[in-house]
């Protein structure tokens, strides 16, 4: 199960850092103009913000462990990563958005997954 933990946590850990530079680099319209029409309802800046949380979401899910230093901020990323998939869940659910919810609750449910395994039974 560690080896499957790992696995998932790296994983999600680079398709955050993936998807939250994308919204840390590029402009609010370039995004909204590819389909991520969400961001029309946020500032420019907060946009930005929730990038740089996916950012260290993502890197908060391997580098801790993988240096070992302070690895109890693994499962931390990954509440936080839950916490970021309910206010994107609610944000999708709000525009009508099934499909990207339906994303959203994977996303949550890897997450979950992560955090449920690093504070419990194989915490590092």
């Amino acid at each position: 199960m560690n080896i499957a933990l790992w696995i998932v946590a790296g994983v999600l850990g680079a398709a955050c850092v993936a998807g939250g530079a994308m919204k840390l680099l590029q402009p609010k319209e370039k995004m909204a103009a590819s389909g991520w029409a969400w961001v029309e309802d946020f500032g420019d800046s907060t946009v930005k913000s929730i990038g740089a949380l996916e950012i260290l979401a993502g890197l908060g899910l391997i580098l801790p462990a993988a240096l070992d230093v302070a690895p109890v901020l693994v499962p931390l990323a990954a509440v936080g990563l839950v916490l970021l998939m309910i206010g994107a869940g609610i944000t999708h659910l709000r525009r009508g958005e099934a499909q990207a919810v339906a994303v959203n609750v994977v996303l949550l449910a890897v997450s979950a997954f992560v955090a449920w395994g690093r504070f419990g039974p194989y915490s590092f």
